[in-house]
């Protein structure tokens, strides 16, 4: 019998400090990429270099992700989440330098936006190895009856981090400008490794010397496109959030089509995961019970529409509202691909199926961000995110129609 008694899984200590910590590193993270958003753009002036952002950190990252699922599920997971930490750490550190000696230094726009590319893709090779490693923790930390619910919490803490860090990261460059935010920004992310500590050691179930490495990887990979449950769920969340990843353009609607300056930037930025938080809330506390399959179809669908009216409204509330509700059938969305994802992975392959997943995550997002530099350059940002709306309703409408067993899930 499944479980979904939100407080039962958190009286786990460790699962609260996994948990904690994850909040304290996202929070960082989203706090990243709000203001390297807002700083590119400011030193430029130009869409596609926002897109650059999310290329210079997709490439190492998806480049690197099927063999950080093989090290991940044959080495000790605490050690390399502590690694990915302080590697972290010492990478975002190095934006100090154009921040703060950019007048004694007298960079140009271009050579910091460069030297943010460079930075960033650093971070993508250690972002390859820390996304997956801390879902692949939980199942052993958690009883299996728990599981769902600790991905639904897993999720909801990520999405309110997520919502913190985009409007504190906001209101922070406002008042205090990018050199500023940058600090708060490792302080966060030394605060989680602090947490991480406290977690228990888990040691690979493989001995090395047996291993093929890429065997190893095509396990993983095979995996997944047999399991067409799986496979469904992550081509949705990869081509929906590729084409109707809107959230990237967000400078460029607030600064030149709802001029709200770098205070209502951060509060657009997080819209999306207000709405996801809300829901996943309601959703920790009245659990989808049947049918998952297709409401997620339907989400999606839905998730496509919200893209569109966004990219066509010109007022400020009602882009947000837009957002917000964009982020609420978004945040379905996550917690039934992240429950399908764990239940239907065994123990012995997740790091490496996690892997293949975050890099259907990166593409989408990363890769997103890219697409919609792109297409901005080349249609305008008006017109580029309601035609990437309406890829993710085609998208929606091809995955329902073509996989009936992802169709007839239910959990």
């Amino acid at each position: 019998m499944i479980s979904f008694t939100p407080l039962k899984t958190l009286q786990n200590v460790e699962f609260r400090n996994l948990l904690t910590g994850r909040f304290f590193i996202v929070l960082a993270f989203r706090m990243l990429a709000t203001l390297l958003g807002w700083w590119v753009y400011q030193l430029t002036k130009d869409p596609f270099s926002i897109g650059l952002i999310g290329l210079s950190e997709v490439i190492p990252a998806v480049s690197c992700a099927l063999y950080a699922g093989h090290v991940i599920d044959m080495n000790e997971k605490k050690r390399l989440l502590l690694i990915c930490n302080y590697a972290y750490i010492f990478l975002i550190a190095l934006l100090l330098i154009p921040a703060f000696l950019n007048v004694q230094m007298h960079f140009t726009g271009h050579q910091i936006t460069y030297y943010i590319y460079g930075v960033i893709f650093f971070t993508g090779i250690a972002r390859a190895f820390i996304g997956p490693i801390i879902p692949s923790m939980i199942p052993k930390i958690v009883k299996k009856e728990n599981l769902p619910n600790a991905v639904t919490l897993n999720q909801a803490t990520f999405l309110i981090s997520s919502v913190c860090g985009h409007a504190i990261g906001g209101l922070l460059i406002g008042y205090f400008g990018v050199q500023w935010t940058l600090v708060v920004i490792l302080s966060l992310i030394f605060i989680a490794s602090l947490f991480f500590w406290h977690l228990n050691k888990q040691y690979s179930e493989y001995k090395k010397e047996n291993v093929d490495v890429v065997e190893s990887m095509r396990e993983g990979i095979s995996y997944i496109f047999k399991t067409k449950e799986i496979l469904g769920a992550l081509c949705l969340d990869m081509f929906a959030v590729l084409f109707g990843g809107a959230v990237a353009m967000i400078p460029v609607f607030a600064t030149d089509i709802l001029n709200s300056g770098a205070e209502g930037f951060g509060l657009l930025n997080a819209a999306s995961d207000i709405g996801s938080m809300c829901i996943i809330t309601l959703l920790s506390i009245v659990p989808l019970r049947k049918n998952q399959g297709k409401i997620l179809l339907a989400v999606v669908t839905g998730f496509g529409i919200c893209i569109i009216g966004f990219g066509l409204s010109k007022l400020y509330w009602l882009s947000f509202m837009f957002l917000i509700l964009s982020g609420m059938l978004d945040g379905i969305s996550v917690v039934i691909r992240g429950t399908i994802v764990q239940l239907k992975t065994p123990d012995h392959i997740r790091g490496r199926v996690l892997s293949v997943n975050s890099i259907f995550i990166m593409s989408s997002n990363e890769m997103g961000q890219f697409e919609s530099g792109v297409m901005a350059k080349a249609l305008g940002v008006v017109r580029s995110v309601v035609f990437g709306g309406c890829m993710t309703v085609l998208i929606a409408l091809i995955v329902g129609s073509t996989n009936s067993k992802l169709r007839k899930m239910q959990y």
